[in-house]
């Protein structure tokens, strides 16, 4: 079950990727892209206890094999390098080879080992990598510390970065968690052509950590959807690397609660950046859905409307059209009692308990045009909720997908 957020946690404003301690980032124009920063790089101090999350595409590129390999190895990363541009993905061995090259070129630039980087593309698909541009950017990674360079260089179609940072109080010690996020369209839950980097001072378990992160995600990024399509190099990662000192934090930690409310508070608003920033959108849109028999059959009710072609379309044209949201339910695969279904438009109620209202069109009029739209569904089924973000999709979503690659 979902947990409310005690906001035992301070948002720290306009913060970066490297406000926790010991983590640096920056970024540059390689020349991937014509004009602007495509590639960038996090680095830690020390080796960061790390845990990774990766598409579901059974297509997954290759500097996420490359960065699962280097997981598994100890459990630790000390670097993230990213290019934009170009995916490396369906490109073969060939690609494949190239991003162990980035990995470990990477890792002989800083001075550490190998099996330390994590390497991950965005971009174009079926492109082999320029790997003269690689080489000539990894040349002068340091030749930036600036984290919002980083947040830049992981960039594609999005119209801005997105980057927050909160602390919070763990054993008495200031524990800060900080995230950067890209990502516009190919975004639908179980991942979407999103990377998500996520950095912390606190030290972690690292089985405790992937644990959170699974967690968290599915909770937030796996709760996001733009256009239907999920890539083939979604990743998110988080590395924690104990420079705060504090006791090492598990489920069985008195404070874990508190650490995964911040974290999970981070990841949720990296999330809606995303949805809210989706290709061409003009509005965020949020689904909350309560009264369901499962927290899962909640979320795939609420990421049935929330990715209907004909609910987005209709919100973006401020058509209260509550009939689609209705389609969307019922074809969503999920039984419930379709007597005991309540709607809401925001502030104004549609249908309440099986039973169609008067309700004033203007009112639900005035909620669309608002930057965020919120639909809320009850049902009588059961105590569970699950809230799910999207957007609206618009005319510039055609002509950005359509003109990609141009």
């Amino acid at each position: 079950m979902e947990h409310t957020l005690s906001k035992s946690f301070k948002i720290l404003e306009n913060a970066h990727i490297d406000q926790p301690k010991g983590f640096t980032a920056g970024g540059i124009h390689a020349g991937l892209r014509k004009s602007k920063r495509d590639f960038g790089w996090l680095y830690s101090d020390v080796p960061a206890n790390a845990a990774g999350v990766y598409t579901q595409n059974t297509f997954q590129a290759a500097p996420l094999d490359v960065t699962q390999q280097a997981l598994k190895h100890s459990g630790q990363l000390q670097a993230v390098v990213v290019n934009s541009a170009n995916a490396n993905s369906y490109t073969g061995e060939q690609g494949y080879q190239d991003a162990l090259e980035m990995q470990q070129l990477t890792a002989e630039k800083i001075g550490i080992d190998s099996s330390l980087v994590a390497v991950a593309s965005t971009g174009v698909i079926g492109e082999m990598l320029p790997m003269d541009v690689i080489k000539g950017a990894i040349a002068r990674i340091g030749e930036s510390e600036a984290a919002a360079d980083f947040e830049h260089a992981i960039l594609t179609t999005d119209t801005k970065t997105k980057h927050i940072a909160v602390e919070v109080e763990i054993n008495g010690k200031v524990i800060t968690i900080a995230g950067a996020a890209k990502g516009s369209g190919m975004i639908h839950p179980n991942m979407a052509t999103m990377l998500s980097f996520i950095a912390t001072d606190a030290n972690v378990e690292t089985e405790s950590l992937q644990q959170g992160l699974r967690q968290t995600t599915d909770q937030s990024f796996n709760r996001i959807t733009v256009d239907g399509d999920s890539s083939t190099n979604d990743m998110v990662l988080i590395l924690a690397n104990g420079m705060q000192n504090n006791e090492t934090l598990h489920p069985q930690h008195p404070e874990w609660h508190q650490f995964m409310e911040a974290w999970q508070f981070v990841s949720r608003e990296l999330a809606k950046m995303i949805a809210k920033d989706g290709e061409g959108a003009t509005k965020l849109v949020e689904v909350s859905i309560e009264g369901a028999k499962s927290e899962q059959e909640a979320a795939q009710m609420a990421k049935a409307v929330i990715g209907s072609s004909l609910v987005k379309t209709a919100i973006y044209g401020e058509d209260a059209n509550w009939g689609r949201i209705i389609s969307a339910l019922g074809a969503s695969g999920v039984a419930f009692d379709k007597q005991g279904l309540s709607l809401a438009i925001g502030s104004e109620q549609i249908i309440k308990e099986g039973q169609l209202l008067s309700f004033h069109e203007p009112n639900c009029v005035e909620e669309l045009v608002k930057d965020t739209v919120h639909l809320f569904i009850g049902l009588t089924d059961g105590v569970e909720k699950a809230t799910v973000w999207g957007c609206d999709l618009t005319y510039d979503y055609v002509q950005i997908n359509a003109s990609y690659r141009t």
